[in-house]
């Protein structure tokens, strides 16, 4: 190579590093690889945000259960109020108001609470309950617990009880029991 050739070129990668500046297309490159990230990943966030608040309703609903169980031993009846469990639990919270009812003596019948979604939209809808089973061979009875969980967002249904077969209604999966 010669000798001007080559000081020129020097020249020409000396001036290229002093301008260290991204070009239009290489910006446009970036900002369209970001925003495919994002599109990509977004949704999956807001997924697992939604199954964060439903694990409230579920620890909720659990604890109520645990709650009425107790409650029921010690005083042979069923509540409707969740204060009265001792629980410490509030009634509504920033995605779910909570409801507990009797369904029943004590004999026959047990006691059913509900989480239900303040936004129907986005979040499943939680039911437990507590029901007293049927006497066995040795004349005992005692208490199952069930929790159900709305296949599709919104509100759940009532849980029937029916001795020691309580089972989810429709629209509904069983989450423990």
């Amino acid at each position: 190579m010669k000798t001007e050739f080559k000081a020129k070129f020097l020249q020409h990668i000396n001036k290229r590093r002093q301008d260290q500046g991204f070009t239009l297309i290489e910006l446009l490159v970036v900002i369209i690889i970001i925003g495919i990230l994002s599109a990509i990943a977004l949704p999956s966030f807001l997924s697992q945000a939604n199954k964060a608040k439903q694990t409230e309703a579920k620890q909720y609903i659990s604890s109520i259960n645990k709650g009425v169980q107790a409650y029921f031993l010690e005083n042979t009846k069923f509540t409707t109020d969740v204060a009265a469990l001792g629980l410490g639990l509030k009634t509504q919270t920033t995605n779910y108001t909570y409801l507990v009812s009797d369904a029943g003596t004590a004999a026959n019948g047990g006691s059913t609470s509900s989480a239900s979604p303040i936004s129907a939209t986005t979040l499943k809808g939680y039911g437990g309950a507590v029901a007293v089973t049927l006497p066995d061979a040795s004349g005992a009875s005692g208490t199952q617990t069930i929790l159900c969980e709305t296949t599709s967002v919104g509100a759940p249904g009532t849980i029937a009880l029916s001795g020691s077969n309580t089972l989810c209604p429709a629209g509904m999966t069983i989450v423990t029991k």
